[in-house]
C-alpha cells in the first residue's frame, strides 16, 4: 500500500511539474504578459513580453518589434528575463534528476539510497523554479497594478493592464511549486525495510552427566 502511494505520488507530481515548466517556457517568450486597448484606435491591440512589443489588427495582421536595448528596459523586465531563463534552466535540470528517482524507472534499481536523492533533487530543483517563476510574474504584476491607479497620469492616457501570461505565469509557477513538493515528500517517505527483530529464546535445560534432566521445584512442591 505504501509502495502504491509513493508511486502515484511521484507520477502527479511529475505530471505537474512537467506541465508548470511547459507554461514557464510559455510564458517566457510569449509578448503576452501586458496589454493595452487604446481608446482612441479600437482597431489596435498592443501587447508586450519580455523580449518584444506587438500589435495586432483587427483584420489579423500582427506587427512585432524587438525591445531596443536591455539596459533601457524597466528593472522588473529585465530582472524578469534572467529568472525566467533560470526557472527554465531549473525545470529542466528537476526534469533530468527526478525522471531516474521514479519507482517505475529501471535505472539505479539496485541503488535505493541513489534513487531517493535524485529524486529529492529533482524536487528541490522544481520547487526553485516555481519560486524563480512566481516572484518576476508578481513583480511585474504589481508595477501594472501601479501605474493603472497612478493619480498623476491623466484619465486619458491609455493604461497597461494584465496579460494573458500573467495568469500562466501564476499557474506555471504553482504547478512547479506542487509537483516539487510531491516529488519530495514521496521521496522521504521511502525507507528501506527494516529486518524483523530476533526473537529470543530460552536457552536449554542443562542436563547431568547422565542425561538426567532435572526440573526446577514449583513452589507446591516445596515442604516447609
Amino acid at each position: 500500500m505504501a509502495g502504491s502511494w509513493r508511486a502515484r505520488a511521484q507520477a502527479g507530481g511529475m505530471l505537474l511539474a512537467l506541465l508548470g515548466w511547459v507554461s514557464s517556457c510559455v510564458t517566457t517568450f510569449v509578448p503576452l504578459w501586458k496589454s493595452l486597448n487604446l481608446d482612441l484606435n479600437e482597431l489596435e491591440v498592443w501587447t508586450m513580453g519580455l523580449w518584444q512589443v506587438c500589435i495586432a489588427r483587427e483584420e489579423g495582421a500582427v506587427e512585432c518589434r524587438a525591445h531596443g536595448s536591455f539596459l533601457a528596459l524597466p528593472p522588473e523586465l529585465r530582472v524578469s528575463r534572467l529568472l525566467m531563463c533560470l526557472s527554465n534552466g531549473l525545470g529542466l535540470l528537476g526534469c533530468l534528476l527526478a525522471a531516474p528517482g521514479l519507482e517505475g524507472w529501471r535505472a539505479c534499481e539496485d541503488k535505493p539510497g541513489l534513487k531517493r536523492r535524485l529524486l529529492l533533487a529533482g524536487g528541490a530543483a522544481f520547487g526553485t523554479a516555481g519560486m524563480a517563476t512566481l516572484a518576476p510574474v508578481s513583480w511585474v504584476a504589481y508595477n501594472t497594478v501601479l501605474d493603472f491607479w497612478d493619480k498623476t497620469v491623466p484619465d486619458i492616457v491609455p493604461r497597461w493592464e494584465f496579460g494573458e501570461a500573467t495568469f500562466l505565469g501564476w499557474f506555471a509557477g504553482a504547478f512547479l511549486a506542487a509537483g516539487g513538493l510531491l516529488l519530495a515528500c514521496s521521496a522521504r517517505s521511502t525507507r528501506t525495510a527494516t529486518p524483523p527483530a530476533p526473537t529470543c529464546r530460552q536457552p536449554p535445560a542443562t542436563r547431568g552427566p547422565a542425561g538426567d534432566h532435572h526440573p526446577h521445584p514449583k513452589n507446591t512442591d516445596l515442604v516447609i
